[in-house]
């Protein structure tokens, strides 16, 4: 079965948090999630990060000075089966 576009975005963006350990307690700034995609993909990369939170792989935090998201650690395993289906890298 072929990903989308969307799809490769939405693993990107996994990984990276995963990767950086930005899980439970751990967050980071929601306009990091948009960084290393090009700028023709800043749009999509928004829309997949909002389907992120809506889909519960990412947890929000309203601070002050913004938004902070982190990985759900409850749902850690679906979002590494994830990361290893779409782009084929594992933890």
């Amino acid at each position: 079965m072929p990903f989308t576009e969307q799809d490769k975005i939405k693993a990107t963006m996994l990984y990276h948090l995963r990767r950086k350990r930005v899980i439970g307690n751990v967050h980071t700034p929601y306009d990091t999630l948009n960084r290393g995609f090009p700028s023709n993909l800043g749009k999509d990369a928004d829309i997949a990060a909002k389907n992120l939170i809506k889909e519960g792989f990412i947890l929000t935090k309203p601070i002050s000075y913004g938004l902070q998201v982190s990985l759900n650690k409850e749902r850690l395993k679906e979002i590494e089966e994830f990361i290893l289906k779409v782009l084929g890298l594992d933890f």
